[in-house]
């Protein structure tokens, strides 16, 4: 499939021409992440750094620059009122700090992400171990695709996991990440573009 429409905000629909992605069809497709514990948001980008702005989302400070949901299993929990970015480890401020917390990522390919997105939505962070998967990998790509539709072609992507193997295929088992958060073990994307940033991370909290 040509990936052509990923770059001008369409849904590629088997019926019929694209259809516009908007708040509907990226709440639909977001769904996804709802049965696991999984953080999706998204702010507006206002520096050159954009680590100041991914701070903020992190700590709940800013909304989506369009509107759309949000995914917060923590919301309003004790813990977010004593730690607003909770469970998530803020880029620190100083220069060596966010030179450490930016070393924790790697940037990935758009052609990767995809799979990356399925992934953030499974049992255990595992596609292999997930025994839901073949009957549902259909349904959970095509949300994967649609959200793939708000990234600019512009935009860049990062991740925290270690595998993936040489050809960045995360169906394949992860074996490593360098955690942002409170927990051992999480895995998700953070996207980058001229007007905004977003993350979709998910924790395992064993």
């Amino acid at each position: 499939m040509s990936e052509a429409w990923m770059d001008n905000g369409t849904v590629p629909d088997a019926d019929g021409p694209p259809a516009p992605l908007d708040a509907d069809s990226w709440w639909s497709a977001v769904e996804m992440y709802d049965r696991r514990y999984t953080f999706v948001a998204a702010g507006p980008r206002t520096r050159e750094d954009w680590l100041h702005d991914v701070a903020s989302v992190m700590r709940r400070e800013t909304a989506d620059p369009r509107a759309w949901r949000t995914v917060d299993p923590d919301e309003g929990d004790e813990e977010t009122e004593d730690d607003p970015a909770y469970p998530f480890v803020v880029p620190p401020g100083d220069e060596a700090g966010a030179a450490e917390w930016r070393g924790r990522l790697r940037e990935i390919p758009r052609c990767a992400v995809m799979r990356l997105l399925v992934l953030l939505a499974t049992i255990d962070l595992d596609v292999s171990g997930d025994p839901r998967f073949p009957a549902e990998r259909a349904e959970m790509e095509k949300h994967a695709r649609v959200i793939l539709t708000r990234f600019s072609g512009g935009a860049r992507f990062f991740t925290n996991t270690r595998g993936g193997g040489a050809s960045l295929d995360f169906y394949q088992q992860i074996s490593s990440c360098s955690p942002i958060s409170q927990y051992a073990w999480d895995l998700g994307l953070l996207w980058v573009s001229d007007e905004e940033v977003g993350l979709i991370w998910s924790f395992d909290p064993r």
